[in-house]
């Protein structure tokens, strides 16, 4: 029997099957990344996931699979300066991943649990992302960041994500929710209760995730600021 690949390969490939090139230094801090939050489990319970097989594939390859989708939307300033908005982000999902494998890019995650966001700034510093920035609040008290993308991942419902993170978007900017199955049921109440709309619901494919994952565009309704 085959030796199993080793996890920097594993994640390698993974990277590569959804279009995404990684320094060899960014899948270290990635791993690095991924050892720090199942130390920080033991004390902290950052994440529900203990086990590093199950962080590697639903943590880490979940994240990655959102930044294609992102230098898509970015379109000419992917490779410029861009901020990044990571709303309920818990350990740094997917902010972290972001800020690691994009360095150009600020990436600002926000999160209403302290020591969420200490486990976050722990990051910045230990794995030298000065790109890399962290906030205890909650996101409704804080001012408009003007965020080119405000992305969410299993933070609220459609309706919730767009009323309390919506004011971040700069204009024409996108919020963008992370998602298993379609999540038709939100559909109505985010029309009925916020100027926000679905624009497109993008399916993503997991390497080695057995589970439906897809990525829900919202814009603001035309005519409304």
């Amino acid at each position: 029997m085959a030796a199993r690949s080793s996890p920097i390969e594993r994640l390698d490939k993974a990277a590569r099957t959804m279009g995404q090139v990684l320094e060899a230094a960014q899948l270290q801090a990635l791993l690095d990344y991924m050892a720090q939050m199942q130390r920080w489990n033991k004390t902290y319970n950052l994440t529900a996931l203990r086990d590093g097989e199950q962080i590697l594939v639903q943590h880490l390859f979940d994240s990655v699979s959102v930044l294609g989708p992102i230098r898509a939307a970015l379109g000419a300033r992917a490779g410029a300066d861009a901020l990044i908005v990571d709303v309920g982000s818990g350990a740094g999902l997917p902010g972290v991943v972001l800020a690691i494998a994009c360095p150009h890019w600020e990436v600002h995650c926000i999160d209403a649990v302290e020591k969420k966001t200490a486990f976050v700034r722990q990051m910045s510093g230990a794995l030298h992302l000065p790109n890399l920035r962290a906030t205890h609040a909650r996101v409704e008290k804080l001012e408009p960041m003007q965020a080119d993308i405000v992305v969410s991942r299993a933070f609220a419902s459609l309706a919730d994500f767009a009323t309390l993170a919506g004011r971040h978007a700069a204009d024409g900017a996108s919020l963008l929710a992370m998602k298993g199955h379609e999540p038709q049921d939100e559909k109505q109440a985010l029309i009925q209760n916020t100027d926000w709309r679905i624009a497109r619901v993008e399916p993503l494919t997991v390497p080695e995730l057995n589970a439906q994952r897809c990525l829900v565009w919202l814009t603001r309704a035309q005519g409304n600021p």
